[in-house]
């Protein structure tokens, strides 16, 4: 699946860069490009729908601004041929369901994530098992989490979401490291100072770390396993070859059998003993070929 770069393409947001009068030529190159490449691989192209900005559960007036940003886009990105819509990072129920009315309106399946910080409750005060129910009731086809959290942090809601609906359960947690007194990867700091949002470099996950979440997800019944904000092509790789798949950018995995170090032995360059033993022994490596036994 290829998701449209369409995420914050919305009325509201370019309007702050001056370009919201390209916003249909922005919402339509986008779905087209990724239709392009959809198609030469066979995957599906997913429209994406981000949270507006401009919901207000205390402003009634809110909700009719924040369904025509989703119905613009939405219009915008049909032309491109989209197969489903993705309405992600949504922090208030109700404002997942102007985006849900909205995707059913065009006809096409939707699928609604979630992003929770602290609490498992939505910003409009409703616990995590109530909201997924209600947006599976209203006609949700996958449900789920995104953003904010890390694997370890975003799998525990996860299973609750599992245990609440029957329909397909999606995560996409971020690629940063999290923890329990700072749960979500806006607060991390460095040097003493906020990380958020040039200097997250230090908190960035692993390949074999998000390649182990992807298998936890699995293992959890998660149907649509992806990763968010930090996510990058190599960690992509590893989590759809830690799933027993190959896919067209696996001709770049690491080849560590050529390693003049760590390789095989007819690969060997290194010639200080010390420095082939530490460098052997090392934690990456076995964890490389840890994953590579469970993945037969």
């Amino acid at each position: 699946m290829l998701q449209a770069l369409t995420y914050y393409a919305n009325e509201e947001k370019l309007r702050q860069i001056g370009k919201q009068s390209a916003m249909a030529e922005i919402n339509s190159a986008a779905v087209q490009i990724a239709s392009e490449v959809a198609h030469a691989y066979g995957c599906l192209v997913a429209g994406n729908l981000a949270n507006t900005w401009a919901y207000d559960p205390k402003d009634s007036g809110t909700r009719e601004k924040t369904r025509r940003q989703y119905d613009q886009q939405i219009e915008y990105q049909l032309s491109g041929g989209i197969d489903f819509f993705i309405a992600e990072t949504l922090e208030y129920l109700g404002e997942a369901k102007i985006a849900l009315d909205s995707i059913k309106a065009s006809g096409k399946s939707a699928m609604i994530t979630l992003g929770f910080k602290y609490a498992d409750r939505t910003l409009d005060g409703v616990i995590l098992e109530e909201a997924f129910r209600e947006l599976e009731d209203e006609g949700a086809d996958i449900v789920g989490l995104n953003c904010f959290r890390d694997p370890p942090r975003m799998l525990p809601l996860a299973r609750r979401v599992r245990n609440t609906v029957s329909c397909f359960v999606a995560t996409q947690p971020v690629a940063y490291r999290c923890s329990e007194k700072k749960p979500y990867f806006q607060i991390q700091r460095y040097l003493g100072r906020p990380a958020f949002p040039l200097e997250l470099d230090p908190f960035v996950l692993t390949r074999f770390e998000m390649a182990d979440y992807a298998l936890k997800a699995k293992e959890g019944g998660i149907n649509y396993i992806g990763g968010c904000c930090g996510t990058a092509p190599h960690h992509l790789r590893a989590m759809a070859e830690a799933l027993g798949r190959t896919v067209p950018n696996s001709k770049y995995s690491p080849r560590l059998d050529l390693h003049p170090i760590i390789g095989s032995e007819e690969h060997i360059k290194e010639r200080d003993e010390r420095i082939l033993r530490e460098q052997r022994q090392d934690m990456a490596i076995a964890h490389f070929q840890s994953l590579e036994m469970r993945k037969k």
